[in-house]
Order: structure tokens, then C-alpha cells, then sequence
């Protein structure tokens, strides 16, 4: 039985996917591995493969036609045999002692007949050109080493957003709400930590530094200017989030707080990118998400309105726009994204 099953998405990874496959391999025995090759042109093919026979008991290779991120990952899910499921980007890696706390955990919990939708685990932010690290972790928002329930959740600060770095989910729930995730589409990793959210029940908080997040190269896809190059695929997922649930409706009060808040920062996201593009064809598009939140889901516009981010957020003057871009700036530089 493997209790964890996990997801590499690989396009031309050749140069760090074997870290990521070795940092999981430390519980062979109890997790699976899942290379997903999205139609790499490099020798991503050949390392996935030998990976594959030389732990033909840990290990699957599955190659796929080029579909983009969240294709890989849907093919994961597919795949995968775990009791839960993961995805590791493959410039990425875990921390080995907090993946054998974590695995430890799942099999203690599935032993004593538990049902947990969602495990949450802290992630570190690896910026080796700054020689820098930083850990996002949850101890004053969640109880530690304990099932709970979304009432005993506490306050998010903003940085505390549930990531794909920290999220481990239940397999079955994630097929039971039909996640897909769309094909050729960046930022879908928004999608994969929010749309089944309304389906967890139980949770739980390890405090481990599990997820390492490599960030800082040019081109990767939180880069400020490849975001506003790929503009319209933020706005996609974007939408979608906004599509995806009745978030008002949810009886939880925390969980519908908390996924506002997080909408509202995607959208915030949106809203700057737009901005700080300089074009008049970009701020059309701000005011059309904004109107397409206020038209399809106006309770939902109401709430987001509420919120201090989203009170500023439509300003259209020359100066309100540079307000916005300036709190932006403020916010990279406390919180460490982008």
C-alpha cells in the first residue's frame, strides 16, 4: 500500500529533476512517485525512465502530449494509487526528515481508521541568488497534531495563504469534486488549492518545513514581467476561481472568509499585473474582471469589496492606479514573492 502518492510535472527538467526524485525516495516503501513528462524535447524522457526501472516499485513514468502544468497534474491524478496525493515541481524538492514526519503521520492517522481531507505542512521559499530563505508556517492560524475542523481555524495573516506547497489532500476527494485543471494554462496551482476546498471536512497541521519553493529565476512563471506577458492566462484562472463554488452559500463562516480573502487576492494579483502593464488594452481588461465578479457573482463582489484590498482595487484615476502599484511593491518586498 502507499499511503502518499506524488506528482513531478517535467517539461525539459533534466537539470533538476533527479533532486526532486531524491528527495522523496527516502520513503520509497510508502510512497509513490509519479513522473509526468509534458512532452519534454530534452533528456527528460531518459532520466524519467531509468528513475522508473531502477524503482519499478516506487516509480511511474507517464509521458504525455505537451498540455501544460495542470495537465501534468491531472495526469497525476489520474495515475495515482496513494491514499493521498501531492505534486513536487521538479525545481523543487522536500525536506527529507519533514517527508518521513509527514508519511509517519499519514500512516498513524489511516491505522487508526481517521479520515483526513487535507494536510497541511509549512513550505520554505529558496532564493539562492540572495543567498536567502524564508518559512511560511501556520502555528498561530491552525492547531498542530490534531484533526480539526475549519471552526477551530484561527486568522490568516497574509502571507499564510494555503499554497500547493503546503496542501496534501485526500486522493479520493480531489476526484470525488472533479478537479480538472485546465490544459496550457499557467497559475492553475491557484486552482488546485481552491476549488476543492468546500469538500474538506478534516484537517490537519504538521509543523514541518516540508516544501521547498525555488524562486528567482527570469524565466519562471511568478517572474513579475512573464506574469504580464501571460496576462490573460491569469485572468482565465482567475475567473474560474470566481466560477468554481457558491462561496457565499458555504455554511463554514471561517472556510467562506477565507476563501474570499484569497479570491480577493488573486484578483489583487490581476488587478496589478494590469496596471503595471502600462496599456490601455490592459486596463479595459481590470475593469472587465471586475465587472465580470460584480455580474456573475454579486454577493461575492459585495464581500470582496468589503475586504480593505478589494475597496481600493477599481480605482481608475492616475493616481489611485499608483497607489495600488505602490502597495503592490511594498507587499513583494515584506512577503518575498514574485
Amino acid at each position: 500500500m502507499k499511503y502518499l502518492s506524488v506528482a513531478i510535472p517535467c517539461y525539459n527538467s533534466m537539470d533538476y529533476m533527479a533532486n526532486a526524485i531524491e528527495s522523496v525516495l527516502i520513503c520509497k516503501d510508502d510512497v509513490e512517485i509519479i513522473i509526468v513528462n509534458d512532452g519534454s524535447k530534452d533528456k527528460t524522457e531518459e532520466i524519467g525512465k531509468e528513475y522508473a526501472a531502477k524503482y519499478p516499485d516506487t516509480i511511474k513514468y507517464v509521458y504525455q502530449e505537451n498540455g501544460g502544468h495542470g495537465e501534468a497534474v491531472n495526469t497525476g491524478l489520474k495515475t495515482a494509487t496513494g491514499i493521498y496525493f501531492k505534486v513536487l515541481d521538479s525545481d523543487d524538492w522536500f525536506d527529507k526528515a519533514a517527508l518521513v514526519k509527514v508519511v509517519e503521520t499519514l500512516k498513524e492517522l489511516y491505522r487508526k481508521g481517521e479520515q483526513l481531507d487535507m494536510m497541511v505542512a509549512n513550505y520554505v521559499y529558496e532564493k539562492p541568488s540572495l543567498n536567502k530563505s524564508s518559512v511560511i508556517r501556520y502555528t498561530n492560524a491552525l492547531p498542530t497534531n490534531k484533526i480539526f475542523r475549519w471552526y477551530n481555524v484561527k486568522y490568516f495573516y497574509p502571507q499564510q495563504n494555503l499554497l500547493m506547497h503546503s496542501v496534501i489532500y485526500r486522493t479520493q476527494l480531489l476526484r470525488n469534486c472533479n478537479l480538472q485543471l485546465p490544459k496550457h494554462t499557467f497559475y492553475v496551482d491557484n486552482l488546485f488549492v481552491y476549488e476543492p476546498l468546500p469538500y474538506v471536512n478534516t484537517l490537519y497541521y504538521l509543523d514541518v518545513d516540508l516544501y521547498r519553493y525555488f524562486i528567482g529565476r527570469e524565466d519562471q512563471s511568478v517572474n513579475e514581467q512573464v506574469m504580464i506577458s501571460r496576462i490573460d492566462q491569469q485572468i482565465k484562472v482567475n475567473k474560474l476561481m470566481i466560477d468554481c463554488c457558491d462561496i457565499m452559500s458555504l455554511k463554514s463562516r471561517k472556510l467562506r472568509n477565507y476563501m474570499i480573502k484569497y479570491l480577493t487576492m488573486i484578483t489583487t494579483v490581476s488587478t496589478v499585473l494590469l496596471i503595471k502593464s502600462g496599456t490601455e488594452e490592459n486596463l479595459q481588461k481590470k475593469n472587465e474582471l471586475w465587472l465580470y465578479l460584480k455580474s456573475t457573482r454579486p454577493e461575492l463582489y459585495k464581500a470582496v469589496k468589503h475586504t480593505m484590498l478589494g475597496s481600493v482595487m477599481e480605482m481608475n484615476s492616475k493616481a489611485g492606479r499608483k497607489i495600488i502599484s505602490m502597495g503592490y511593491t511594498v507587499s513583494q518586498k515584506i512577503f518575498g514573492f514574485n
